[in-house]
């Protein structure tokens, strides 16, 4: 028999309602929406005259399409799997109103380079997952056989870097330059793969001469800041356009932006040229500011760095714009042991630059970009927070056919939440591998996930935890439309 979720606050994301509806969502047993009620006397007449399975009554709670998060580090398998793991990041999604992420191919050991690679990342996330899993594979120096069988093989999209990654990921997933990047779209048009998507963490080398600060110096924010200028982000962005403009029919996306100086060099080159070209940012970017980090504050490091407060309302500004090229909200979540982040007792303590750079947040994007946003000039609706963390995250990795939205056929994924119940972030609330220090730390937040269902299945409740992990690891089937991985 049928399930059937009611809620007086549906948020559909289908583009027929703009504001929420007084209904009802009925759910198959394969956990596919098979009717949407659009009105409190249709979920009536069903009552009546049809039995339910189970009922989910949620109130006047917001009942809206799963979040999907793009950009999502893992470190399994591998020897870091004490990082973060499958099962750890999967709950913190969970208890995040997320119900897909997308896997970066780095950190993992070894990272997702090849066929052999992704296999054995799909093999090892199968029966761990609280919700459903998707890979980007790698494009490194060395790898461009792989390109095209990795994405025949179900990934959805290339990623590579411009700039080595901290180590140890850096010797394992080296930066590509200009002229590798150039092979590598030459080898895609050579394997048909004409609409592949490539992503960038889009940072060059800086060119400019930099002094290292000392050791003193290093545990002040402001001197990591200068060792990573804006203009390792504007070199970067200058040469993903002129591959963009060389080579228009790939789709090219530009992942964890932070610097707003680069947004009028991405939109002139999407005018011009007519190419795909997209761009996300992140919560810790539109919440925190260089100005408010602490001294040995090294669980606020990552790259590109949180920067001033003034660059905050160009990103948001960008946002708002349904045309703009910067078209989505993701994490960047990369969990690490307090040791690698230098946040243990001793000399190496807050030592910003041989800190490990990245934020642990997928739990808390959700409510840090809602309550940000409310303080700003326009806060977001609950449209906009669907269209940037939900809609254009489906878009982007093929998924939007079967995710993203509340219609007929598509997968039963929920977040609901209540937009204005506040609570104070501590370290026992989260999931993730290493809960605390985090840079949101006892901040009054808005915007509490009561539960999350993938699939028509209650994957996290509020004050009943987890559920089973069933989630399901999900490979593109062809360029148009994405599958799920059938279990290993």
């Amino acid at each position: 028999m049928d399930l059937l979720f009611l809620s007086q606050r549906i948020y559909l994301g289908d583009g027929s309602h703009e504001t929420p509806l007084n209904g009802g969502i009925i759910v198959d047993t394969g956990g596919i929406i098979r009717r949407v009620l659009r009105t409190k006397q249709e979920v009536n007449t069903y009552l009546y005259n049809t039995e339910s399975e189970a009922v989910y009554d949620f109130g006047d709670l917001v009942l809206m399409p799963g979040l999907i998060d793009t950009n999502v580090h893992i470190n399994e398998p591998g020897g870091r799997t004490d990082w973060e793991g499958f099962a750890s990041a999967t709950k913190a999604a969970a208890a995040g109103g997320f119900t897909t992420i997308i896997n970066r191919p780095t950190n993992a050991t070894p990272p997702t380079v090849s066929v052999q690679t992704l296999k054995a990342k799909a093999s090892t996330a199968c029966g761990k997952i609280y919700v459903d899993v998707g890979f980007w594979g790698g494009l490194v120096p060395g790898n461009m056989e792989q390109l095209g069988p990795q994405l025949a093989a179900g990934v959805v999209g290339l990623q590579c870097t411009l700039c080595n990654s901290a180590q140890p990921v850096g010797e394992e997933f080296a930066a590509i330059n200009e002229s590798q990047l150039a092979e590598a779209l030459q080898q895609l048009n050579k394997e048909q793969a004409t609409d592949a998507l490539i992503a960038f963490h889009a940072e060059l080398p800086a060119t400019e001469s930099l002094q290292l600060p000392d050791e003193a110096a290093s545990k002040c924010y402001s001197s990591f800041l200068r060792s990573r200028p804006t203009s390792m982000e504007l070199s970067a962005v200058e040469l993903i356009c002129r591959a963009a403009a060389t080579q228009p029919q790939h789709r090219y996306h530009i992942m964890n932006l932070s610097c707003a100086e680069a947004l009028p060099m991405l939109e002139t080159c999407r005018r011009q040229t007519g190419v795909q070209l997209s761009a996300e940012t992140c919560p810790h970017y539109l919440a925190l500011a260089a100005e408010q980090v602490p001294d040995c504050g090294t669980e606020f490091k990552t790259w590109p760095p949180i920067r001033e407060q003034a660059n905050q309302a160009a990103l948001w500004s960008a946002l708002r714009q349904p045309d703009s090229t910067l078209q989505l909200i993701a994490s960047d979540h990369s969990s690490a042991t307090p040791g690698a982040r230098c946040l243990t007792y001793g000399r190496g303590r807050g030592n910003f630059m041989n800190a490990w750079p990245g934020i642990s947040s997928l739990q808390l994007s959700l409510p840090v970009v809602w309550t940000r946003a409310k303080q700003t000039e326009q806060p977001l609706s609950l449209a906009e927070v669907h269209r940037l963390m939900c809609w254009q995250p489906a878009q982007l990795c093929g998924l939007a056919r079967f995710k993203g939205c509340i219609a007929e056929g598509y997968d039963a994924d929920f977040c609901i939440w209540n937009p204005d119940e506040e609570f104070t972030v501590s370290g026992d609330q989260l999931y993730a591998s290493h809960k605390s220090p985090t840079p949101y730390a006892g901040q009054r937040l808005s915007g509490v996930v009561h539960a999350t269902v993938v699939r028509g299945l209650h994957v996290y409740q509020q004050y009943e935890g987890f559920g089973q992990p069933l989630g399901k690891v999900l490979l593109r089937k062809s360029s148009a439309k994405l599958v799920k991985f059938v279990r290993l």
